[in-house]
């Protein structure tokens, strides 16, 4: 797992609607999540929970990515299906969330293979990490990373194009 300090390493994935995100294109904080799978219960319940806290966060300044290895046509239908208004990024080889240790061998029901864990980051102004949730609870998981970004001002920015 990423350390708090730790500069946030830079990726640039398509999103739901094929366009490119740069993570140094945000000027202000950025939550980075990473989930396992589009549609799923649990990733469906972590989405909603940043969807509903979108407006808060947006008033803060502070940009929100939700990353996965699914297909941008995945994404684009989740984001769809769930009316989600912020950018579902594609990292079909699990690149992106090698480099922010997010990604690994995993077992579930007797069975190992690489995939991706419910990790998120919030990346600061400067482009380190301010803060790293690992192992995520989704009970509340977006409120807690509102609450400790505070009160602080910051920026976001558009997809790269």
């Amino acid at each position: 797992m990423l350390e708090i300090g730790d500069d946030a390493p830079e990726f640039v994935l398509q999103n739901q609607h094929g366009e490119r995100v740069r993570r140094s294109a945000f000027d202000g904080h950025l939550v980075v999540y990473f989930y396992p799978r589009a549609g799923t219960d649990g990733c469906t319940t972590e989405a909603r929970e940043f969807e509903d806290a979108r407006e808060d966060f947006e008033d803060r300044g502070v940009g929100i990515v939700g990353i996965s290895d699914d297909p941008v046509a995945d994404l684009e239908s989740f984001a769809a299906d769930h009316e989600l208004g912020f950018d579902l990024l594609s990292d079909p080889e699990g690149e992106v969330a090698t480099l922010y240790d997010a990604y690994g061998e995993k077992r579930m029901f007797g069975n190992t293979f690489d995939g991706v864990f419910r990790t998120t980051y919030v990346v600061g102004p400067d482009g380190t990490i301010e803060a790293a949730y690992d192992d995520v609870s989704l009970d509340g998981h977006a409120d807690d990373v509102l609450e400790d970004l505070g009160e602080g001002r910051t920026g976001k920015a558009a997809p790269e194009r």
